[in-house]
């Protein structure tokens, strides 16, 4: 983590930032107050889940569109569909109808998870793919809306490792063995997994796909460039994975970022749940932002573990674009236009 100084917050907050992968299901005045401080707009993402992380469907989506009302325009919505239905007579009809009721309402973004993929079973027990047959009418009425689908699928190399302290994914899994794949040998690979999704661009060229944290890419900005090149309609977020990026040499990470400035969008992961008062989770954002804006926009180091990394000093052309204009561009009405 960088030193507090509040020069980086002022300056974060000068871009017009946006944060392209939020969660947020509490309206609070006090948190409303901060974003508008700091500029900032959000995408909040719906998750549909059979552990309800956050809630239920019904009531996560409820509670996030009450985030966005109260908002004054500095969150857009990431809506969802049920995928655990998906073996029900008029799945992806019942799915897209739902879907479109929401982009009437706003939405700018449907989320994918990595439930498909590593979670849901047809009844012949094999794993359900992303490019699965039933869900193309639903990425087909995405594209035809000109929005963006947000895909997290799969999960960091080590999900499927050893157990290691060092990671920075071994407090998660400790957390969360249900998504921890190692010692399963009857769970699909990361790379059967991320083969569908691939086939899902290239079968969508039309429909604008942001790979969440880094692509479940996260290790090698090479294989993340790679599928940039390969994809045109194939963008990622840093939600939760700066500090993969913070591993990786410097001058590689740097030149990937100025190459590829078009294709890669700012987000966090962060959250804002009923359990979290305003002020807790206002230092928690605040420390994310300053962290990021350290670490891509200076040269100044920031802590990590046991390591100081140096930042990346991107040219300021290639920080807005970062902060701000890849996710106008990739998530269209993220932000509202001023009359």
């Amino acid at each position: 983590m960088s030193t507090a100084n509040p020069e980086n917050l002022d300056a974060f907050a000068a871009i017009e930032p946006i944060d392209a992968h939020t969660h947020d299901f509490k309206s609070d005045p006090e948190f409303y107050a901060f974003l508008t401080r700091l500029h900032l707009h959000v995408l909040d993402i719906c998750v549909a889940d059979s552990f309800n992380i956050f809630r239920s469907l019904g009531t996560e989506t409820i509670a996030a569109k009450q985030f966005v009302r109260g908002s004054e325009g500095h969150a857009k919505l990431c809506t969802t569909f049920d995928p655990f239905s998906f073996e029900k007579p008029g799945f992806a009809q019942h799915a897209v109808e739902q879907i479109d009721r929401d982009f009437a309402e706003s939405a700018v973004a449907v989320k994918i998870w990595k439930n498909i993929g590593m979670q849901l079973k047809k009844s012949d027990g094999s794993y359900v793919m992303a490019d699965d047959p039933i869900f193309q009418p639903i990425y087909e009425d995405i594209a035809a809306h000109n929005k963006t689908l947000i895909a997290h699928l799969a999960e960091p190399d080590s999900c499927w490792e050893p157990p290691n302290p060092k990671s920075p994914d071994y407090e998660y899994y400790k957390d969360n063995p249900e998504w921890y794949m190692y010692g399963k040998p009857d769970r699909p690979s990361k790379a059967t997994i991320l083969a569908a999704r691939d086939r899902l661009l290239a079968k969508n060229p039309n429909l604008r796909v942001v790979g969440a944290h880094l692509g479940s890419m996260e290790t090698d900005v090479d294989e993340v460039a790679r599928h940039f090149d390969r994809y045109p309609n194939f963008a990622v977020d840093t939600a939760a994975r700066m500090e993969y990026l913070m591993m990786q040499p410097r001058e590689k990470v740097r030149q990937f970022l100025i190459k590829y400035q078009d294709r890669v969008l700012y987000g966090t992961d962060e959250e804002f749940q009923d359990t979290q008062s305003a002020a807790d989770a206002i230092k928690e954002w605040q420390e994310a932002y300053e962290q990021g804006w350290t670490y891509l926009a200076t040269d100044h180091m920031n802590r990590l573990r046991d390591r100081e990394i140096q930042g990346l000093a991107l040219p300021r052309g290639v920080v807005k674009k970062i902060f701000h204009d890849n996710a106008v561009r990739w998530i269209p009405g993220i932000v509202t236009e001023s009359k």
